[in-house]
């Protein structure tokens, strides 16, 4: 893959998932041009949310020695933690643009994420209370957000790592336990972090993954504009469109990304542009 090959994938995927996540099945539609918070439809939404939030904060890596799937580039081996994400890619289009010529906007709305996600904040009184502990816990939101994550997508046998992270900020909150102590523990730490801590935050996520979506709307009108036209089995009741595809895009995977990208761009995003209130951002 070539870098505008590889851009039109990563556009596309990070676009495509977040309308998985931020869309009116997930969350309670509102017409308002001002939206204060979002809310959940169920707690099955909130639940299926966090699991695709955490695909989205998970590294693409190779996988036994194959290269990086869709020739996407690997995160160096220093990378910080919001480069163990998808945002990793969103920065590659951002430092070398292909598809357009000012990604200034996108580059803010992705590290105004990444570095909210970077930051911690200490849960006070966590209660696990299926181990007799109550601690408070110092936690970076990215790390709590994908455990969460996990927790809701795996059963006991696939979260080994998460016990791992768990004991950690145990004993760094001066309650060690055992492994089997942490296990015991997974489900209370799941209640007391997702059920309460990422509910309050889901709104402001929703508002981060919004601007994205957004300013990747932006981002690639120009091309769009470029790109669009009706071809010549157009007719006024059929209007055949296509697209003039950039010459270095050449592989099939990522020619039918563009197309499908661009097909995105043939409406604005389905949900409005919107500030959370300050309110639902002062704590954690």
């Amino acid at each position: 893959m070539n870098d505008i090959e590889r851009e039109a994938i990563i556009l596309n995927s990070v676009w495509e998932m977040i309308d998985g996540m931020v869309n009116w099945a997930i969350f309670v539609k509102n017409d308002r041009t001002e939206l204060t918070n979002l809310m959940f439809q169920t707690s099955a939404h909130a639940r299926l949310f966090v699991i695709l939030l955490g695909d989205f904060l998970s590294d693409v890596r190779a996988f036994k020695g194959e290269p990086v799937p869709l020739g996407l580039k690997p995160a160096p081996s220093n990378a910080r933690p919001s480069d163990l994400t998808f945002l990793f890619h969103l920065r590659q289009v951002c430092a070398n643009p292909k598809l357009g010529q000012d990604a200034s906007a996108l580059a803010t709305a992705v590290e105004n994420f990444a570095t909210w996600l970077e930051g911690e904040f200490t849960a006070t009184g966590v209660n696990l209370h299926a181990i007799d502990v109550v601690a408070d816990l110092r936690v970076a939101r990215y790390r709590y957000i994908k455990m969460c994550g996990d927790i809701a997508k795996h059963n006991l046998a696939r979260l080994a790592a998460n016990v791992g992270h768990l004991r950690k900020l145990l004993d760094q909150a001066g309650q060690p336990v055992s492994e089997q102590q942490a296990y015991l523990a997974v489900e209370t730490f799941f209640e007391w972090f997702q059920q309460d801590i990422f509910i309050y935050h889901s709104s402001q996520i929703g508002e981060f993954l919004n601007n994205i979506r957004w300013a990747t709307y932006r981002y690639l009108q120009p091309e769009f504009l470029r790109s669009w036209h009706l071809t010549d089995r157009e007719t006024t009741g059929f209007p055949a469109y296509g697209y003039r595809v950039p010459s270095d895009i050449a592989e099939p995977v990522a020619m039918a990304m563009y197309w499908e990208v661009m097909n995105r761009l043939r409406s604005k995003p389905y949900v409005q542009r919107f500030v959370i209130s300050p309110h639902m951002k002062m704590r954690y």
